[in-house]
C-alpha cells in the first residue's frame, strides 16, 4: 500500500487533502529547522535586550491534527503552503507592555504577512476576557538564514503567539473548561468564568503599571543621588544601593589600607543597611554626616587595630564597620551597642560579646573617648 493510499484508509481524505498530508510528510524535516530558528532566534534577541519571558516554545502539527484540520476545510488550501500554523512558536510574557517590545522585536527579525496576522487584543468582546493574543504570521528571512538547497525554509510560513502568563492560563482553563469537552457550558457557568477573566485581565494591567511605576521610582532615586540631594532621599534598599555607586567609603578604604601598605578586597555592603536600620538613621543623609563626622575616629580606631602587624589585606567592610563603631561609641551606647551591631551584622552568638569586648578595650584608649569615659 503506498503512502497516498495508507492517508486516505487512515483519514478518509478526498485525493486534495491526501496529497497536501504527503507534502507534510516530506518536509517534516525543513519544519524542524525553521521551528530550531525561530527559537533560537528569538532567544537571542530576548537576552540581547534583556527581556525576561516565562517561555519561549514551539511545536510542529502533528499529522492527526493536519488530517482533521483538512478534513474540515481542505479545500480552502490550494497547496501545504497555504497553511501557516504548521509550526507554531510562542513567547509567554510576564509584562503585557512587553509584547509589544516583543512583537517590535519579532517585526525586524522576521517577515511580517501582514493580511494573515492578527492582534487579537484589538477584537476584544466586553463581555469576555476572550483569547487575549498577538498572532503574527512570519517567514525567515534570507538575511537570516538561506540554504540554496532548501528554499523551502523561507518559503514556508509559521505561526508566532505573543501572549502574557495570565492570557496563557486563561487560554488553557478556557479550553479545558469551555470548550475541550464538546459540550456546552450553561449560561451561568460562563458568566463566573467571565467574571473572573475580568479579574485576569485587571491583574494583567495591574502588574504592568506597578512595575512602570516602581521603574519610575527607580529613576528618579538614581537622578537624586547623582545630584548629592541626599537629604531628600529616604534610607532604603534601592536608594541605599545607588548610593554605593557612588563608592562613598572608598577615600576611608584607601586611607586605611595605606597603614600597611594593604589591598582592598572588595565585598557586599548591602548588610549595613540593616545597621544603619539599627542606627535610626532615615536618609542617605545621615550615612553622609556619618562619614563626615567619624571619618577621622574611625581611621584612628583603624590605626590601633592594624598598626604593628603583617595584615596586607583588608575587605572594603573595614570602613563603614568602624564608623558605626565610633558612631556607637561617641553616642555613650558602650559595649551593649556593639554587640548589637554585630547581632545585626551576623546574628545572635556568644562571638558578639568577645568581639564587642575587644573592639571597646581598643577603642576606649583613643583620643575621641575621652570625653564618653
Amino acid at each position: 500500500m503506498t503512502g497516498i493510499e495508507d492517508s486516505v484508509e487512515k483519514y478518509g481524505l478526498d485525493l486534495h487533502c491526501t496529497m497536501i498530508l504527503e507534502e507534510y510528510r516530506e518536509n517534516l524535516p525543513v519544519f524542524a529547522k525553521i521551528q530550531e530558528l525561530v527559537l533560537e532566534t528569538l532567544k537571542k534577541s530576548l537576552a540581547d535586550n534583556g527581556i525576561f519571558v516565562t517561555a519561549v516554545e514551539g511545536r510542529i502539527k502533528a499529522e492527526a491534527s493536519l488530517a482533521g484540520k483538512l478534513e474540515l476545510k481542505g479545500q480552502k488550501y490550494m497547496s501545504l503552503s497555504d497553511i501557516t500554523d504548521i509550526v507554531g512558536t510562542r513567547v509567554i510574557t510576564f509584562y503585557t507592555d512587553d509584547v509589544d517590545k516583543i512583537a517590535a522585536l519579532a517585526e525586524n527579525l522576521f517577515e511580517i504577512d501582514w493580511n494573515n496576522s492578527v492582534d487579537k487584543r484589538k477584537m476584544h468582546q466586553l463581555d469576555s476576557f476572550g483569547y487575549l493574543s498577538l498572532h503574527y504570521i512570519c517567514r525567515i528571512p534570507e538575511s537570516l538564514y538561506h540554504d540554496p538547497a532548501v528554499p523551502e525554509i523561507n518559503m514556508f510560513r509559521f505561526e508566532l503567539q505573543l501572549r502574557t502568563t495570565l492570557q496563557h492560563m486563561w487560554a488553557n482553563i478556557y479550553h479545558d473548561i469551555g470548550y475541550k469537552t464538546g459540550v456546552e457550558v450553561p449560561v451561568e457557568h460562563l458568566r463566573n468564568l467571565n467574571r473572573l477573566a475580568g479579574m485576569l485581565e485587571l491583574a494583567d494591567d495591574e502588574f504592568s503599571r506597578i512595575r512602570t511605576s516602581i521603574n519610575d521610582y527607580r529613576r528618579q532615586v538614581r537622578e537624586l543621588v547623582a545630584s548629592g540631594n541626599f537629604s531628600e532621599v529616604s534610607l532604603n534598599g534601592d536608594t541605599f544601593k545607588n548610593y554605593l555607586n557612588l563608592k562613598p567609603f572608598d577615600k576611608l578604604n584607601r586611607r586605611i589600607a595605606a597603614i600597611n601598605q594593604a589591598e582592598v578586597h572588595d565585598t557586599s555592603l548591602m548588610s549595613y543597611l540593616a545597621v544603619f536600620k539599627f542606627l535610626n538613621f532615615k536618609t542617605l543623609a545621615d550615612i553622609d554626616n556619618l562619614i563626615r563626622e567619624n571619618g577621622e575616629d574611625a581611621f584612628q580606631l583603624a590605626v590601633s587595630q592594624l598598626g604593628g602587624t603583617d595584615i596586607d589585606i583588608i575587605t572594603s567592610t573595614v570602613a563603614v564597620q568602624n564608623l558605626c563603631i565610633a558612631y556607637i561609641l561617641k553616642k555613650g551606647a558602650g559595649k551593649t551597642g556593639l554587640v548589637k551591631m554585630f547581632e545585626v551584622l551576623n546574628g545572635k552568638s556568644d562571638y558578639n560579646e568577645s568581639r564587642a569586648a575587644r573592639v571597646y578595650d581598643r577603642a576606649v584608649r583613643l583620643p575621641f573617648m575621652n570625653n564618653i569615659r
